[in-house]
């Protein structure tokens, strides 16, 4: 089939190698002039490293370079994306946006900026984080008139753009605390507004023990209740339930020791349970170092409820009647997950009363044939993820996939967003958050297939951090299965190229 794949961050490249070695031809488009969808040169802000280490962080059959270092920068996760499609020869195109995408004839029509083409299928992958959610502040144009930038944090490009100015960055999610480190060293004043506390995970836990031994392996993500309980999470959730809270919430009084937050009046409320579930962070490195120091102020349990101008210049009200001057105020405040280019009444079967979306195994919409979605799984192992679910569209596009009716596939996604509303708190962005149950999913898609890894791996990645590559025959698998086996590369881990000059880090 020819098939259309909107996005050429990682699930867009993910499934266009997935489906060209499964015997397709493929398209990727995607608005930015490089590959890495967040990653990429034009939504990079400054301090951006990865959520998980970089061997989580990695396609199962195509390692990061060897000297790239445990947490890569924004610059060389980009690298690395891009080697991976000059790699596997995938067929892009660059600076081209999607405008319109509609089903004709059994196929679809997809308008591009450059013109318009069909095809047989579409795959979504044009991501959940990819337009930036900017609260609307009563008097912007006040603020503005007086000198004052309001901008997203994926549009914040340059740290020396803040240098001798007061900064309010807005939120305390990983993403805010990453990019205040390198605002606070050049701008006069640094503040961060956060309207919640988040419990921090320190990347080296007691300055030692790496975190991915305890949250990214089976037995970490077991520590939180699944929709469904199997083997030893029946006993984590039952008998040893205690325990099993204990171990969770152990973490949080080590961030508090490490990072001394009790001082400096950064404890959260509540247990670490009940907020890590929802939204983790990793410790941005030198960020309570410079909320220790002076150079970052945290106004916690605080939002902006206006911006104005006084004395002629601009500033910011806060909830609690403070007024703070602030040149910039950069917002990382999080994401809007939806797909203009599709027309309005696909768009209404694509989503359920609330906005969220309808997706059985986070890829097949229902009532929508011929359309898929991938990376719409957010997770700690998001390569890996984006490639598990590349292999159930390629097995899909093959009747591959055992389906149970359209009855059921219903059924099952309402009880699944019902459960994530209760063990997130909501916060799962409209559907298309997985955390804390990332590798559940990844059991989930290849069970559909018979193609899991071996329970002995599996058994091992109980104690020790998952390794996406012991996945990186699967695709292969089914490639032979469906027939095409000549198109199938030998399961070998590749590694990429080193970069050709010095990266910083």
């Amino acid at each position: 089939m020819r098939v259309a794949i909107i996005g050429a961050g990682v699930a867009g490249l993910a499934t266009a190698k997935v489906l060209k070695q499964a015997g397709h031809e493929v398209l990727g488009y995607d608005r930015t002039p490089d590959v890495g969808g967040v990653w990429s040169r034009t939504r990079r802000y400054p301090g951006l490293t990865t959520q998980s280490p970089k061997a989580q962080y990695s396609f199962s059959d195509f390692r990061m370079p060897r000297d790239f270092p445990q947490w890569p920068t924004g610059a060389q996760v980009q690298k690395y994306l891009a080697a991976y499609a000059d790699e596997y020869e995938l067929p892009l195109r660059l600076s081209t946006e999607v405008t319109a995408v509609r089903p004709a004839g059994g196929g679809w029509v997809v308008q591009t900026s450059s013109g318009t083409e069909t095809f047989d299928r579409v795959v979504a992958a044009n991501g959940v984080f990819c337009e930036p959610a900017v609260p609307s502040y009563p008097g912007l144009d006040e603020f503005t008139a007086a000198g004052g930038l309001l901008c997203a944090g994926t549009d914040f490009h340059d740290a020396s753009d803040a240098r001798g100015k007061h900064v309010l960055v807005v939120g305390y999610g990983k993403s805010a605390c990453d990019v205040t480190v390198p605002i606070s060293e050049v701008a006069a004043s640094t503040d961060v507004i956060a309207r919640q506390m988040l419990w921090k995970v320190p990347r080296r836990i007691g300055g030692v023990l790496n975190f991915k031994l305890l949250l990214l392996t089976r037995m970490g993500e077991a520590l939180f209740r699944y929709i469904r309980l199997r083997g030893l999470e029946k006993f984590l959730h039952g008998p040893g339930n205690p325990v099993r809270r204990n171990m969770i919430n152990s973490i949080g009084g080590v961030s508090v020791r490490q990072y001394g937050l009790a001082k400096l009046d950064l404890v959260p409320a509540g247990h670490m349970e009940d907020i890590v579930r929802g939204a983790i962070g990793l410790a941005t490195e030198g960020f309570f170092e410079g909320v220790a120091a002076g150079t970052i102020t945290v106004r916690r349990d605080r939002t902006i409820t206006r911006l104005l101008a006084r004395s002629g210049k601009p500033h910011a009200e806060l909830s609690d009647g403070t007024v703070l001057p602030a040149d910039l105020v950069v917002c990382a405040t999080g994401f809007t997950q939806g797909v203009p280019f599709l027309p309005a009444d696909i768009q209404a079967r694509l989503l359920d009363e609330r906005g969220n979306f309808m997706l059985y195994r986070q890829i097949r919409p229902l009532g929508v044939p011929g359309l898929y979605f991938n990376g719409y799984n957010s997770s700690f192992f998001s390569p890996l993820n984006a490639e598990m679910a590349a292999v159930w569209i390629a097995a899909d596009l093959a009747d591959a996939v055992p389906l149970p009716d359209e009855t059921q596939m219903r059924q099952a996604v309402v009880d699944q967003l019902a459960f994530m509303d209760e063990a997130t708190n909501t916060h799962h962005c409209r559907g298309t958050k997985i955390i804390p149950f990332s590798m559940h999913n990844v059991d989930e898609v290849l069970d559909d297939l018979g193609l899991n890894i071996p329970k002995p791996v599996r058994a091992a990645h109980w104690l020790n951090p998952v390794n996406p590559a012991a996945y990186r025959r699967v695709a292969a698998k089914l490639v032979r299965r469906i027939g095409v086996a000549e198109n199938a590369p030998a399961p070998v881990v590749r590694l990429a190229p080193e970069p050709e000059g010095p990266i910083a880090v």
